[in-house]
């Protein structure tokens, strides 16, 4: 396992460090204006989906590899809702901040 202080790119730290703090400021900033997210290759709203899958039911990431300067990850991801599963994450960043993420089971 990767700790999160540990990961390449920081604007991805950022994003993984505050999904596991449960912070939503922290999860904002870590966002551009507009920013998009897919999962399991279908876009989703993102402030729905992100108050659902992380932050009511409890969501936590543990980073077991990284690839593409810290860009895209493979993660144990788990929540109150579905329990554990292994997943994959890919990142675009601009300005410092994740403009877009997808995720999916890996």
């Amino acid at each position: 396992m990767i700790p999160v202080n540990q990961l390449s790119d920081p604007a991805v730290r950022a994003f993984v460090a505050a999904l596991n703090a449960g912070d939503q400021q922290a999860f904002g900033a870590a966002l551009t204006p507009g920013a998009t997210m897919s999962d399991d290759g279908s876009d989703r709203d993102l402030n729905d989906w992100a108050e659902r899958e992380i932050f009511s039911s409890n969501g936590h990431m543990d980073v077991e590899a990284e690839s593409d300067g810290g860009r895209s990850l493979v993660a144990d991801y788990r929540n109150d809702t579905w329990g554990s599963m292994r997943t994959a994450w890919r990142f675009t960043v601009s300005d410092g901040r994740v403009s877009r993420f997808e995720t999916g089971q890996a």
